[in-house]
């Protein structure tokens, strides 16, 4: 989709007026408005890349003026940006620098952090120099899509000029830091004067395979300078003609449920064998760009070239990994055969990975530790770009970034040949200290890189349950018969959870939720088996309709879901965990409710089998026997009726266990978060209420 112009003068003043009742000052809340408006467009600006500046003043203690540099702080996303993510830096000072001949990355990141108006903000960008150089109040920084299709060229620079003319300053390219605020700094000067001799006024800066940059006097007219130098170069891609030359695929090809499990599992014994954590999550993009890409008899070639913008490397690496093709659907043989080939082409990369590390540590002076050898990006010829992360969130940037990719070189093939820059420079940025310190180094929670799907997730355990994993930093998959409770759940546990209505006494119903979990997550490693409800009446004259429907919900559900989940568990190899939910009617039955009792005794002796089974293959089955737990299941007419049959008020009836206490739905998922923490428990049945002697496990 093409950049387009989304200033609005009411939008523009709305901000000035919200942010001023704060004690930001218009150029600041103007700031970041435009900031927002750029970071918000995908393809101008991806998760944290692109920068921001304004040149103003702050009072000082003594109530003197300082000229500030308020330039985007490391951490901040322009998409999200608020007034704070532009910390002020002392602008003279920084000036003051250009006068060095050089400056260490260290003393420029000291400098920068000794001249904060506030100690306490986030570090400056590591391209605050370079704002600082250019005399405009207002400096914007992108990636455009459209601009590094012209900047990755052979012959770059005449390209931007032929397109430009000497509206734009040309920088070649250098590594972001001190060396390149100085270059710009300078190619910024001549091109002005170049400029005014011809009566025209410089509007931005291309920085050679690396980005654009544009300038005003304010807000206004820095963003809508970006826009127009975008909108130039967009029109000059859309006057070539793009070529294909298409890969001999097998059609249909295997549906991404089938072979990312598959994928999943490989990158784990990989990630093993090289002493990482095995669980990785997977997203799949499949849009125009990248089956382009992925589907062309040229991408073998294509993925050596390198990223688009050095930038991206820290997430992408230099390179992704190219698989077989997809071997066609419903062939279990040709699937086993592309399993093999695809574990071989990934333990391929990670020596030509480590070679590289070799090689260039060598370059400069042995002083480099590695990072880890796995791939982040997979390019799967029939399916797509597939991103690698950590977490959903990792895997989606990611998978956006190659999205980027994908669309930058298609471009930039159509206009010439896509050129970016050579691997010594990918190497100095993926080991930079600086651009490292963007990834961040918090610890994970205790659950992340797992999945969770949990069925009956719109009740009130379901959702109490789904939440807690979340918590515990998992993503979730949430299941249930009300597809927009589900919704409303998985929403609840983060904007990359997935809810979704199903029906789990159907099993087609439950295999096709199975397959849309893997192919938004690549695969799954806990099952949280929930789902129930209760019929009651006493059994000597309980209709074999109500018997059935009983077992068919509290038994046979719970049997498609663990075939399910063992499937996949299979696919990947590493085994995963199945959680039910038995209830302590299959230790205690309770008066009128055999129908519901015999169902979950059944499920109990499911869950021992499982756990037996499963067991050899690392996959582990345990269940909770709750009690008395407020849910769609046990709601206020249930328990008046319970209440009633053993003759206890509705307070003594909720409260009646050993501890008195009523027990909470939060307490039965914080229980299901503990079993899936237990590594060597299989076979195991959790009580969780209160205190039942008579429900106790003998």
């Amino acid at each position: 989709m093409p950049a387009r112009n989304r200033w609005s003068d009411a939008g523009a003043a709305a901000a000035v007026e919200r942010y001023g009742a704060s004690g930001i000052s218009e150029a600041l809340a103007l700031r970041t408005f435009t900031a927002r408006l750029l970071g918000s467009d995908p393809e101008l600006v991806l998760h944290g890349g692109g920068n921001t500046s304004v040149k103003t003043s702050v009072s000082g203690l003594l109530g003197e003026s300082i000229p500030v540099l308020c330039v985007k702080g490391s951490g901040w996303d322009l998409a999200t940006i608020e007034p704070p993510g532009h910390p002020a830096v002392r602008l003279e000072p920084l000036l003051a620098l250009r006068a060095l001949a050089a400056l260490s990355d260290e003393d420029m990141v000291a400098a920068q952090r000794q001249n904060l108006i506030d100690p306490a903000a986030p570090n400056p960008s590591v391209e605050a120099l370079l704002h600082a150089f250019l005399p405009h109040p207002f400096v914007d920084h992108t990636h455009s899509i459209a601009l590094l299709a012209l900047a990755d060229q052979p012959d770059a620079e005449a390209v931007c000029r032929r397109i430009y003319g000497d509206r734009v300053a040309i920088v070649p390219y250098v590594m972001p830091g001190f060396a390149l605020a100085k270059a710009a700094a300078e190619a910024y000067e001549a091109a002005a004067a170049r400029a005014a001799e011809q009566g025209l006024e410089l509007e931005g800066m291309v920085l050679l395979q690396h980005g654009l940059f544009s300038f005003g006097s304010t807000a206004k007219q820095s963003y809508e300078r970006m826009i127009a130098l975008v909108g130039e170069a967009e029109r000059a891609l859309g006057q070539v003609e793009r070529s294909f030359q298409p890969l001999p695929l097998l059609s249909p090809a295997a549906p991404a449920a089938a072979l990312l499990p598959l994928l999943r599992g490989a990158l784990g014994r990989a990630a093993g064998a090289a002493g990482l954590r095995s669980h990785w999550l997977l997203d799949l993009r499949a849009d125009g760009p990248a089956l382009a890409v992925v589907n062309d008899q040229r991408l073998a070639d294509w993925a050596t070239r390198g990223v688009a913008t050095p930038d991206h490397v820290i997430r992408t690496k230099a390179r992704p990994l190219v698989l077989p093709p997809a071997p066609p659907a419903g062939d279990a043989e040709a699937l086993t055969a592309w399993a093999a080939a695809a574990e071989r082409a990934l333990a391929a990369y990670i020596p030509d990975y480590q070679a590289y590390f070799a090689r260039q540590n060598a370059r400069v002076g042995g002083i480099k530790k590695p990072l880890d050898p796995l791939p982040r990006v997979l390019a799967l010829p029939g399916l797509g770009l597939i991103g690698v992360g950590a977490s959903a969130a990792a895997a989606s940037v990611t998978a956006d970034i190659a999205g980027a990719w994908a669309a930058t070189l298609l471009a930039a093939e159509a206009l010439g040949s896509f050129r970016p820059v050579g691997e010594d420079d990918t190497f100095d940025m993926e080991y930079w200290s600086l651009e490292q310190a963007k990834l961040g180094k918090g610890s994970e929670k205790p659950l992340a890189r797992q999945v969770v799907l949990v069925t009956g997730g719109a009740g009130g355990i379901g959702a109490a349950t789904a939440r807690a994993f979340a918590a515990h930093g998992a993503d979730l998959v949430v299941l249930d018969l009300d597809g927009e409770g589900a919704g409303a759940t998985a929403a609840a546990c983060g904007p990359l959870a997935l809810g979704l209505g199903c029906d789990v006494t159907n099993p087609l119903a439950v295999r096709a939720a199975f397959a849309a979990a893997c192919a938004h997550f690549g695969g799954l490693d806990i099952v949280v088996s929930n789902a129930g409800a209760a019929w009651s009446g006493p059994i000597a004259q309980l209709p074999d309709s109500d018997l059935r429907a009983s077992f068919e919900l509290n038994f046979f559900a719970h049997q498609h879901v663990a075939q399910a989940a063992v499937a996949v568990f299979e696919d990947q190899g590493f085994g995963g965990q199945l959680l039910f939910n038995v209830s302590k009617q299959a230790l205690n039955p309770g008066p009128a409710f055999g129908a519901y009792g015999i169902a979950k005794a059944a499920l109990l002796a499911l869950m021992r089998q499982y756990a037996l089974e499963g067991g050899p293959k690392g996959i582990r089955a345990n269940g909770l026997n709750a009690d008395r737990i407020r849910s769609g299941l046990l709601d206020d007419t249930m328990i008046q009726e319970r209440a009633a049959a053993r003759g206890l008020t509705e307070a003594d009836y909720m409260g009646g266990n050993l501890l008195g206490q009523e027990v909470r739905a939060s307490d039965v998922a914080e229980a299901f978060v503990a079993l899936a923490r237990m590594e060597r428990t299989t076979g195991a049945l959790l009580t969780v209420d209160g205190g039942n002697v008579a429900a106790m496990v003998r």
